[in-house]
This record gives structure tokens, sequence and C-alpha cells, in this order.
């Protein structure tokens, strides 16, 4: 099977990452009899600096057709962070109903939690976070800017469908995993738009009955990430709450850069993307020592979406053995003094 799939390298450690990572999903591919095109887009910050825009204005148009999407990373320090994410992932996220983001965390062998007590295994969920509305809404504005009065509106948007959409992923997940599921609002405070959501877990639950469902405010839930993180097993949230969490959880599992994430259209009318969760990390750009794990295993996610389970296993089980070895080249986020691209040669080897 052949597969066209859109990469847009985008900003800092992004185009890093993505060139290391190609030749290892390459060769993954090659050993499950599995191709793939690659066309690359130059879209990001540097062509808004240069334009004005992010993307062009046919780019959602362009990649329509595509089977899938990799997005490297966004983010400029010349450019303010609320226009390249709403110039480029967000516009691909709404734009081809993405609603679901589900983020993977697992300590792997050889990787050190900065919590102490816990081994390889110990940690091991996914935070499904609705990907499309709630507190990323662009729904509100600013008057009187620059007088004394200025007032700033953000609203928060809960759809029953984009809330559904996300909640009933999240319970499939639990069924396929320990049949638990954490729920985590802000209800107490939140009373229309998270009490829905509430009311939504709810409804849905009722076709899951060997689900467990526990519900955790999103600050209970922070710190009992922290207390108890083997405890949890599926967690479903907004977008806000979904990526703070998501955030912490990475650290947990001892480091960002290791960190995969999807954003998918469960209908399947729109290609879904795939990106690693680390941003792109300007402080370390064209250093060539960001960790390239994080988009293997986005690339893993990938071909789990796409139905090919033999290269997802061949990732994720090269992956694993790479971390698991002792004596393996480490980025300086694991403690290492490794490069970018001897990490991504280094699992590419364990494949071969």
């Amino acid at each position: 099977m052949s597969y066209e799939i859109a990469v847009v390298p985008g900003d800092g450690i992004g185009p890093e990452v993505v060139e290391a990572a190609m030749p290892v999903v390459e060769t993954a591919c090659e050993a499950a009899g599995v191709s793939f095109d690659a066309t690359r887009y130059d879209w990001g910050s540097n062509r808004y600096l240069e334009t004005g825009a992010m993307l062009p204005e046919d780019g959602l148009d362009e990649l329509r057709g595509y089977d899938a999407i990799v997005l490297g990373a966004v983010g400029h320090p010349d450019v303010p962070d609320h226009v390249t994410l709403r110039g480029l992932r967000l516009k691909i996220t709404k734009g081809f109903k993405q609603y679901v983001c589900a983020r993977p965390t697992r300590l792997f062998e050889g990787v050190t939690s900065p919590l102490r007590g816990y081994g390889p295994g110990d940690v091991d969920f996914v935070v499904y976070r609705q990907n499309t509305e709630g507190e990323y809404a662009d729904v509100g504005g600013r008057e009187y800017r620059g007088f004394d009065d200025e007032v700033a509106v953000q609203s928060a948007v809960y759809t029953r469908t984009g809330t559904e959409t996300i909640v009933r992923a999240a319970f499939e997940a639990a069924v396929e995993r320990e049949k638990r599921l954490t729920s985590v609002t802000k209800s107490n405070a939140q009373a229309h738009g998270m009490v829905f959501w509430d009311d939504v877990v709810e409804d849905v639950r009722e076709e899951y009955p060997d689900v467990a469902v526990e519900r955790l405010l999103a600050d209970a839930a922070a710190m009992d990430f922290v207390r108890r993180p083997d405890e949890f097993d599926v967690v479903v949230a907004s977008n806000l709450f979904g990526d703070i969490l998501t955030d912490l959880a990475a650290g947990i599992a001892g480091s960002v850069g290791l960190a995969p994430s999807t954003n998918v259209d469960p209908s399947g009318e729109y290609p879904s993307m795939f990106e690693p969760v680390h941003g792109s990390a300007f402080d370390i750009a064209g250093e060539g020592v960001a960790n390239p794990i994080g988009t293997v295993r986005s690339w893993e996610l990938l071909f789990e979406h796409l139905d090919e389970p033999a290269v997802a296993r061949t990732l994720r089980r090269a992956v694993a053995e790479q971390l698991g070895d002792e004596r393996a080249p480490r980025t300086p986020d694991l403690g290492g003094d490794a490069g970018t691209v001897d990490v991504a040669s280094d699992v590419r080897a364990r494949i071969d």
C-alpha cells in the first residue's frame, strides 16, 4: 500500500526533527511492505514574516487530498504566539474538523521520571483533548484599546457535536484499554460550559456500562497527575485543560521531547494531522540537539490511524529498544550529549 503524506516542517526545531525522523519511518515502511510519498510545504512563521500569512489562501485545498499530514512545530520569537497558532495549526484542525487530539503518555524503560518511585510501565495513560472549540474558540474581542476602561472578552464554546465526539472517542479507547475513564472539568467555576460537558459525559457513559468513570476538577487533576499518575488510564478534557495536562504528563514521563500527538477527523472526510508535542523550541533551534523521538512516535500514531499496524509496531518497538539501551545515544533533554541525527540513526539501525 502506498500513501501520500503532506509534511509541514514548520518553525524552530520542527525541520530538524522532521528530517531526522524521515529515514527512520522510511525504513520501517520498507520492512512492512508499505510505501509513502512525502510532499513538503514551507509554511510557517518565516512565510508569515515574508508575506503576512502562515499558509496560502488555498492551503487547505492543497492539503485536502492527502492521506495524512505531519506537522513539525509552530512558533517564532518574532511573531506573537496567537498569530502563529491561529494562522497554521488551528486553521488546519478547525478547517478539517479534527475534533480528536489524543496524546499518549508512557514511562519507557531507560527513562527516569522526575517523580520518585515510578519505573517503566508504571505510567501509561492517554489524554483525549477536545481539539477545535472550548477555550480555543475564536469568539470574543477587545474594545477601547489603550484606554483605562479597555475590555477583553474571550468566550469558550462547547457544542454537543464536538463534546460528544471527543467523549465518545475517549470511552472507545477506555473499552480497549483498562475500562477506566477520568473526565476533567472546572464545573464548580464554569457553571454553563463545563456543567454541559459533565452532562454529555453522563449521557455517553450509558452506552459504555463497563467503563468506570471518575470526575476531577482541573486543579485536582494536575495535583493527581503528580501524586498518583499510575492510577490514570484514559483522561478526557476540554481544549485548554487537555493542553496543559499533557505537557505536565510529558514531564512526568521524562521529557516533552518524547511526546506524540494526533489531530483526528473521526469521520475520515478530511486528512488527520500528527505532530510532536514539544513545539518550536527556538532556544535550541539550529543546534542539532532536539529529541526526534516525539516525531517518530507521531509517525507511529499516523500509521495506526491509516490501519498499518505493522509499521506502527515496528516504530514502537525500535523506540522502546533504543530508550531501553543504556549505551544508546541520548539528547540533552534525557541527560545525554548526542545530537538529533545520532539518536534517529540509532533508532533506524534497530529496525535494520
